[in-house]
């Protein structure tokens, strides 16, 4: 099954960015495990449980929903990215496609899993909401200035998904 874990939340005081450690896996396939910048890319992923998606980690930080899902702990997708190709197939699944992004707006498929979309929803909501939590009260100022307000209106899109489902 899929499965995400974001641990050791911290903030990057000088960077302004939400760092923490990083485990996803779909079946038995290890697809992340390492420290990781959240911010960058979260406004994507909880993107990615509502349409689809293709990334673009060249893109300008007000394409937000082209972003990586995770990047660099640095901060900058540019420099390294966990780019994720997310289709939204019939009988309410989607399938997670692992890609290397080449400069040219190209990508290289590396693995493709095929997930039910409500698990993949449910597991990418948590992430929203621990973000969401972790920032309250923090001296906070991203660099693409709308991430909080985009993650606060995808987790309530998605809260709305699944209480219909």
């Amino acid at each position: 099954m899929f499965n995400v874990s974001v641990k050791g939340w911290s903030l990057d005081k000088d960077l302004q960015i939400i760092q923490a450690d990083v485990l996803m896996t779909a079946f038995d396939s290890i697809l992340i495990e390492e420290p990781l910048c959240i911010d960058v890319g979260l406004p994507a992923f909880l993107y990615s449980a509502l349409h689809d998606t293709t990334p673009n980690r060249f893109a300008p930080a007000d394409q937000w929903e082209r972003m990586p899902f995770f990047v660099c702990g640095c901060g900058d997708p540019e420099c390294r990215g966990f780019s994720f190709v997310v289709r939204h197939l019939a009988e309410e699944q989607l399938e997670l496609i692992a890609v290397e992004e080449r400069t040219n707006g190209t990508h290289r498929e590396l693995e493709a899993h095929i997930i039910p979309r409500m698990a993949y929803c449910q597991q990418v909501l948590a992430i929203g909401e621990a973000y969401l939590q972790f920032i309250k009260g923090l001296d906070y100022r991203p660099y693409f200035g709308a991430t909080v307000k985009v993650v606060e209106d995808l987790v309530h899109q998605l809260h709305q998904l699944l209480r219909s489902e």
